[in-house]
């Protein structure tokens, strides 16, 4: 038997049933850019979970930011509940995004998570806005290396 097979595939109903559940929960960078570009972003708005510092050195234009440390009642009482909050970090080594969709969604909140985070987003060449959109990690020095508020990881900087 291979390693693929060692454990059967799911039933097609199974399967159909947990692909669709999971992509009730994450939203894909190629997606959220078509409608960005469409200017169709009715019913959702990014979240950037990160620090206020790496939000202002590059962020997914139109996201909000609000660090999932801070998320509570206040700092959420005038947003929208019929938006749905896709929230994004770092990249797939950060879970600052799925904290603040934990928080949020704990807060009443319809909640998505970006798959990658704003790595992702910048490795498919989408548009960022900040002051250190020139190449360089979110924690301002060149990828792959350290930085105050981030450490590396295989060239992906934390800033959460």
């Amino acid at each position: 038997m291979t390693n693929t097979l060692r454990f059967p595939a799911a039933d097609p109903a199974a399967a159909a049933a947990f692909f669709a559940a999971e992509l009730a929960f994450e939203a894909d960078p190629d997606d959220v850019v078509r409608d960005l570009e469409a200017g169709d972003t009715e019913g959702f708005q990014l979240v950037e979970t990160r620090s206020a510092e790496a939000f202002a050195r590059a962020h997914i234009p139109g996201a909000l930011n609000l660090p999932h440390w801070d998320m509570d009642e206040t700092t959420t009482a005038g947003w929208d509940r019929d938006l749905v909050y896709v929230c994004y970090c770092e990249s797939f080594e950060c879970n600052a995004a799925t904290k603040g969709a934990l928080k949020l969604s704990t807060l009443g909140f319809k909640v998505k998570r970006l798959a990658g985070g704003i790595t992702a987003w910048r490795a498919s060449g989408y548009p960022v806005d900040g002051t250190g959109v020139d190449g360089t990690g979110v924690d301002g020095t060149a990828v792959g290396g350290t930085g105050a508020g981030g450490t590396a990881l295989q060239g992906i900087s934390c800033d959460c």
